[in-house]
């Protein structure tokens, strides 16, 4: 059997979706996105620490450009497998940020959660609301997805803004849900089914002026 079998729609570019950012598109992980990928998270450590698992080692221990490769082959092999699709978010080409789909279950269930995390000095613009659009029409597309799940703490304002505007809803409050910074945190959880996108994300986004196609 394929990779493709497996997991169908991956691997896949996704995109372009231009905001008043730039060209926002998803393209697979790579090996050689070390450099970038630690420059981002380690600048970023302030604005990302809050609202991510705790981790083993210190943030910068986490983020050489050393830690990379492997986190890459298990997210390679996991997404070979059909359980996770790993993204880069791209802004006219220049990594932004990641845009992850994991936990990808078939049979009667079909679902998935979401997560994204954009470089702070982007924030604003309208780039991780455009990636998710296009992450939440590839899995209902070529994915063969019916449900996305999205978990935000109650402070987070602005993910929750993100799904918001995608279409996601509220759906209940999942009390002491994940060890985030050394403490056990309560999350919102979001969600999404396909019959709820009319025509697709992207589309509701262009519709709604936040977005557009060219």
């Amino acid at each position: 059997m394929t990779g493709a079998q497996i997991n169908p729609g991956w691997p896949a570019t996704l995109g372009p979706l231009h905001t008043r950012a730039g060209a926002v598109t998803l393209r697979p992980v790579r090996l050689r996105d070390a450099r970038s990928w630690s420059e981002l998270r380690i600048r970023n450590q302030n604005t990302l620490l809050p609202w991510e698992p705790t981790g083993a080692g210190t943030w910068a221990e986490r983020h050489h450009p050393s830690a990379w490769p492997p986190l890459y082959s298990v997210l390679r092999s996991e997404a070979k497998r059909g359980t996770v699709l790993p993204f880069v978010i791209e802004v006219d080409g220049d990594y932004t940020g990641q845009l992850t789909v994991g936990n990808i279950q078939r049979g009667a269930v079909r679902s998935a959660w979401i997560g994204y995390w954009v470089d702070a000095g982007h924030v604003g613009q309208g780039i991780a609301t455009a990636a998710v659009a296009l992450g939440v029409d590839h899995c209902f597309g070529p994915v063969g997805l019916h449900r996305l799940d999205a978990t935000v703490q109650p402070a987070n304002a602005a993910s929750q803004a993100v799904l918001t505007k995608v279409g996601f809803r509220r759906e209940g409050l999942l009390e002491r849900y994940m060890d985030v910074n050394r403490s056990w945190r309560d999350h919102i959880l979001f969600a999404l089914t396909s019959e709820e996108v009319v025509g697709s994300a992207a589309a509701t986004l262009v519709r709604s002026g936040r977005a557009s196609f060219h």
